[in-house]
């Protein structure tokens, strides 16, 4: 039985230069040679070692890890994925410990697609919770912590450490997202949600006089709302609820 093609992906910021090539002062811009082979302008001598900051061409098979080691930052979106195909020689820094990556310093660009596959397979979700739901929350998650500060700290401790009626703790709850990811190839993917939902309260809460802790707060939230959004259609409601820490946002009456 003939083995299925692969499919190899890089992820470049939006205006599809490879950010380590315009970091090294050699941009290569693989939405100007769509179609085309495009040749490493500086590739390395001794493979595969960096010996410069751009000395070989990084892609990768799992789409998830595409947001890996891309050197874009601060973590934004959109941001732009191609499919490409190697040419020539390649190489990888270790079979073992990255199955996932491939190294060259030929590539054809084949063809740019959705951008959102890298945050995984239940990305539009993710981007919903991160655009609209957290926008929504952050202001209430902010005046909540500022309202009783101490009697929050003390229901966030309860829910990192111990969980609730129904369902784990929040710390055990983090653990199993982040392990699920790695199984998944899907780290980098986790890495950019987080990164995507904590910038979002940033921006919600940047004219306020929400103090440090509430924003702290509010962005552990975000962080965790978003990775449940990611993880939804693999978890149970017992990790999902841990995730999303309903019981915080009743009233204390409520919860006592």
């Amino acid at each position: 039985m003939p083995r299925k093609p692969v499919t190899w992906y890089i992820a470049t910021p939006a205006d599809g230069t490879i950010e380590m090539s315009r970091q090294a002062g050699t941009p290569v811009n693989l939405a100007a040679n769509v179609g085309q082979v495009i040749d490493h302008p500086n590739p390395c001598r001794n493979k595969w070692f960096d010996e410069s900051d751009f000395s070989y061409f990084r892609m990768v098979k799992r789409v998830g890890e595409a947001l890996e080691d891309t050197a874009i930052w601060p973590v934004t979106w959109p941001i732009r994925l191609w499919i490409v195909e190697p040419l020539g020689e390649t190489g990888n820094w270790s079979q073992r410990h990255y199955p996932y990556r491939l190294l060259t310093h030929q590539i054809r660009v084949l063809e740019e697609t959705d951008a959102h596959r890298a945050l995984g397979p239940a990305s539009r979700d993710v981007l919903n919770v991160v655009q609209q739901e957290i926008p929504e929350r952050t202001v209430r998650w902010a005046a909540d912590w500022d309202a009783d500060p101490e009697g929050m700290r003390e229901r966030k401790w309860n829910w990192e450490q111990c969980g609730g009626r129904t369902c784990g703790s929040g710390r055990w709850a983090e653990s199993v997202a982040l392990a699920t990811s790695h199984a998944r190839r899907e780290s980098a993917a986790q890495l950019w949600i987080e990164h995507l939902a904590r910038d979002t309260v940033d921006q919600v809460l940047a004219d306020t006089d929400a103090s440090q802790g509430a924003r702290l707060y509010a962005r552990g939230r975000a962080a965790d709302l978003a990775v449940a959004a990611q993880h939804h259609t693999r978890f149970d409601a017992y990790v999902l609820d841990a995730l999303r820490a309903a019981e915080l946002d009743t009233p204390t009456r409520v919860a006592a």
